[in-house]
């Protein structure tokens, strides 16, 4: 059914974007070590891997935990739009002091307006709700384990930028910190 390629479609749409607003970043003074980014970024891939792969490639990983309807993808069709659009929403808002990678950038601001009202890392929020909006869609082991990949390095992603920010912001961050949740809007 063409309804399927939603989800898919989501992502390749959220991909250009990425790509696109990737043009035109300040220049960056601070980056995380080769090292470290590869302990970000491997369990990203994984968790991509699993949730794109056919199910055939993934042996037991393919047996469903979740009922797999056209409820359930739509509900999962749902969280997934919404998290994507909330990370694009976080990605203009964030303007030239964004990076694929962990940085910090030549005049380095500090955003608090925005989706950055809401949560300290929208990006990662919007990405998280897509991916569990996806692994629902999906239902299978492997979904869950995506989940659990991709949460991992987003969790150790806001455990570096938070110190970094820290060091750059001081008192500011601080304040923003006690304010503001990491992830989850409405949770100090």
């Amino acid at each position: 059914m063409l309804i399927y390629q939603f989800i898919p479609a989501c992502w390749i749409l959220w991909l250009l974007i990425w790509l696109f607003a990737s043009f035109g970043v300040k220049k960056t003074v601070r980056q995380e070590d080769p090292l470290s980014r590869l302990g970000n970024t491997a369990p990203i891939w994984i968790g991509a891997f699993l949730l794109a792969a056919r199910p055939s490639w993934l042996g037991p990983l393919q047996i469903p935990i979740i009922a797999h309807d056209l409820t359930t993808y739509g509900i999962g069709a749902a969280l997934t739009f919404i998290g994507l659009a909330f990370a694009v929403w976080a990605r203009i808002h964030i303007g030239r002091n964004w990076s694929g990678v962990i940085t910090l950038k030549e005049g380095h601001a500090l955003i608090r307006s925005g989706p950055y009202a809401l949560v300290r890392h929208p990006i990662y929020s919007g990405l998280m709700l897509a991916i569990i909006g996806s692994a629902i869609a999906r239902g299978d082991i492997a979904a869950a384990l995506a989940i659990a990949a991709v949460l991992y390095a987003i969790l150790r992603r806001v455990h570096i930028e938070e110190s970094w920010m820290s060091e750059t912001f001081g008192s500011a961050y601080a304040d923003y910190k006690a304010s503001t949740p990491a992830l989850v809007p409405f949770l100090i």
